[in-house]
């Protein structure tokens, strides 16, 4: 057999390809190559929810400290809209995420703590106000 899986997963992964390719399925580490694709998804949907968590910390900068705002927060919120524009363009089935309680719970979470630590602020909504089309939109900059 070729490279363990545990022992060097790039080669491994070069390994498998490789067997695939050729048609020799009965070579092949199914089981780990299960596991990657669906790590695949979880990274996808990761990446999603620190994106989101990023903008709906600096939505809540926005709209809570007005005396702050500048050029780095447009700038970040733009880019991040950008970019969760772009993974929903590149895999429509992480739409599914915006409209998961428990992936929005956790992602509001995450946005929280980070304005929490960004402004020594405490006195954020429990769950979200805005709706993620809001979020999302390119127009939308919460008032104080």
């Amino acid at each position: 057999m070729g490279t363990p899986y545990e022992k060097d997963v790039v080669a491994w992964a070069m390994e498998q390809a490789a067997l695939l390719r050729a048609g020799k399925l009965s070579a092949i580490d199914i089981e780990h190559i299960a596991e990657e694709i669906e790590d695949v998804g979880k990274s996808e949907k990761r990446e999603l929810a620190s994106r989101m968590a990023v903008l709906l910390a600096h939505l809540l900068k926005w709209q809570h400290q007005p005396e702050r705002r500048g050029s780095s927060w447009t700038r970040t919120i733009k880019e991040q809209r950008r970019g969760i524009a772009a993974a929903l363009e590149d895999t429509p089935s992480l739409r599914g995420s915006l409209v998961d309680e428990r992936w929005l719970r956790g992602t509001w979470a995450d946005a929280v703590t980070k304005a929490i630590d960004e402004t020594g602020l405490d006195d954020f909504p429990e769950v979200c106000p805005w709706a993620m089309d809001l979020v999302l939109s390119v127009d939308f900059f919460p008032e104080a």
